[in-house]
């Protein structure tokens, strides 16, 4: 008997949203390990969740990260260009939501 065909979702999120993510990927019956990560643009602390599931769970899996990773307005505080003092000007950024690779898994063993 062939293993059903299997994928593994690489989905980066916020450190804030790492619980609510955690538990709504649990619900679906997948399985998750985490890394902790560090986003590159802002710095800001990540967690990069590696989730394993049946190809057939995906869409499960992408709702249940829509729905518990959400995005948000922060400011960044940046320098006035040609001002003579460094009054900073916030600059608003959107972060949050999550990045999610998808790889299929050739060979899957639970051991």
């Amino acid at each position: 008997m062939e293993n059903p065909i299997h994928l593994l979702l690489m989905a980066v999120v916020q450190d804030q949203d790492f619980e609510s993510a955690t538990r709504a990927i649990q619900s679906i019956g997948a399985t998750v390990t985490y890394l902790s990560s560090a986003g590159g643009f802002l710095g800001r602390r990540n967690v990069t969740l590696l989730i394993g599931l049946p190809i057939e769970k995906e869409k499960d899996a992408l709702e249940a990260l829509q729905n518990s990773c959400r995005q948000r307005i922060e400011y960044l505080t940046l320098p006035l260009e040609g001002s003579p003092m460094p009054m900073p000007a916030p600059v608003p950024v959107t972060v949050g939501g999550a990045t999610v690779f998808a790889l299929p898994v050739e060979r899957f063993e639970q051991i």
